[in-house]
């Protein structure tokens, strides 16, 4: 096939430490919502999501619980596949990082980057993370805790291995310069740019001595590789790659991705960790890396800790999946934080897809069932209220398509309902129910009718 028509798409995988929320669902959503679009418009699409779990925050959680680290795993991952599959998810692999495959991979990965120089082993001291499992300068704290999720942070040292991050930092800045749509939205590629990569670059962990859940180092089994180096490297284990040359043809085909979808709190480990690691093995970058904003309950980030959190299966028991799938396409712009409150949910039921959508598919289907037994055809009848009409129908699907390449799905759907308005419109403005009474008018109900089915169909594959 011509790998011009391919498409690659990954979400981040997930780490099982607990439930899923609706806000750790929108990437998967938005992720579908994309695949299926390239479908729809001719491409060879593969979508890969799965399950990150390793790690000494999963080894507390097994301990917590009275399992084993596998068995917590083993049940959490079951859950978030399950949530997938609620979700109308249409993956192409699932994959979890204690795949027997992917841990090979990943032991002949290290052992490489080892050989040719790029790993080394020091001692690592400084102020750590548990949750995040990252270490972090003094420097680097906001007031005192960690930045990326403001917990505490403790002094540890360990002896570690590390990978040569300022070896390949000039060629990667080279590339961002080169390459602008690498890192989308722009605000995120000039967030990495000044506040990492051009002050400088620090070598990164990557394997820890003080827990055992993880990745054996074959060579050195006191050390087990570290979270990044082992969950990044899905992408490529995902679909065939072999660290001895030997990758699949699936692999050849797909790769390099062309969107790696995530959020913005992940941005950093995608745009500098991911594509420096694929320099020292010698294989092509993503095409494009893109930090999608959070979905905020009631404008607050959710967590346990504020008893704010929504999960996704409760909105499906309560509205429905094609609701839930809706509102969280519709809801999150595209750089900005967007919200989510059930009172919202109600608001943008009733109004979108009730009042708008809900009503022009009664009419629509009433009508063409009272006036026609249910049977739309062309009759060729025409009249110059039916000309905006036809822009408006013939200029969406334009718009639409724009928008998707630019990976808008919010403002997409912006353009559908704005067309299912003008439906709406056209329908109050040629009265059908009138032209119904007398045959000589009752043939341009049915251009209507026709139009709006055409446009149902297009749209039902992408929501």
């Amino acid at each position: 096939m011509n790998n011009d028509k391919k498409f690659y798409i990954t979400t981040p995988i997930y780490y099982p430490s607990a439930n899923f929320h609706i806000g750790h669902c929108y990437t998967t959503i938005v992720a579908d919502a994309i695949a299926r679009y390239k479908r729809l418009t001719g491409y060879d699409v593969f979508y890969l999501t799965g399950t990150d779990e390793h790690g000494q925050k999963i080894e507390l959680k097994a301990a917590e619980a009275g399992v084993t680290p596998k068995e917590f795993v083993d049940n959490v991952a079951g859950i978030i596949r399950g949530l997938c599959d609620l979700l109308n998810i249409s993956y192409d692999k699932f994959i979890r990082t204690t795949d027997d495959y992917h841990e090979k991979q990943v032991q002949k990965i290290f052992k490489k980057l080892y050989n040719q120089g790029d790993i080394y082993k020091g001692a690592y001291e400084g102020l750590y993370c548990t949750p995040c499992e990252s270490f972090w300068t003094e420097s680097q704290l906001v007031d005192g805790k960690c930045p990326d999720c403001g917990r505490e942070v403790k002094p540890a040292k360990e002896e570690a291995y590390f990978f040569k991050m300022s070896k390949y930092a000039d060629r990667l800045i080279d590339h961002i310069n080169k390459h602008p749509e690498f890192i989308q939205p722009v605000s995120r590629k000039n967030e990495m740019m000044n506040n990492f990569l051009l002050p400088g670059l620090q070598d990164l962990c990557v394997s820890r001595t003080s827990f055992k859940w993880g990745i054996p180092v074959d060579f050195d089994d006191k050390h087990v590789v570290y979270v990044w180096l082992d969950a990044l490297t899905n992408y490529i284990t995902g679909i065939g790659y072999d660290a001895d040359g030997n990758s699949s043809e699936q692999y050849k085909k797909l790769w390099p991705a062309d969107l790696h979808l995530i959020g913005k709190d992940i941005i950093r480990f995608h745009t500098i960790y991911w594509p420096i690691f694929l320099m020292a093995l010698g294989e092509e970058l993503p095409k494009q890396v893109f930090g999608h904003p959070w979905l905020l309950q009631n404008n607050d980030k959710m967590s346990k800790s504020k008893g704010n959190i929504i999960y996704a299966d409760d909105l499906v028991d309560f509205f429905g999946v094609d609701a839930v799938r809706y509102f969280v396409l519709h809801e999150m712009p595209y750089e900005n934080d967007g919200s989510i409150t059930w009172e919202l949910m109600i608001e943008r039921l009733n109004s979108d897809l009730a009042n708008t959508l809900g009503n022009l598919v009664n009419r629509t289907i009433s009508m063409s069932n009272k006036y026609f037994g249910g049977v739309v055809e062309d009759r060729h009848a025409a009249e110059p209220v039916d000309d905006d009409l036809k822009a408006v129908v013939t200029g969406t699907y334009d718009k639409v398509e724009a928008k998707m390449e630019d990976l808008r799905v919010a403002d997409a759907l912006t353009e559908i309902f704005a067309l299912f308005k003008r439906c709406n419109k056209y329908i109050d403005e040629t009265a059908p129910w009138v032209l119904a009474k007398d045959e000589a008018t009752k043939a341009k109900i049915v251009r209507q009718d026709k139009t709006t089915a055409m446009i149902f169909l297009r749209i039902k594959t992408l929501l």
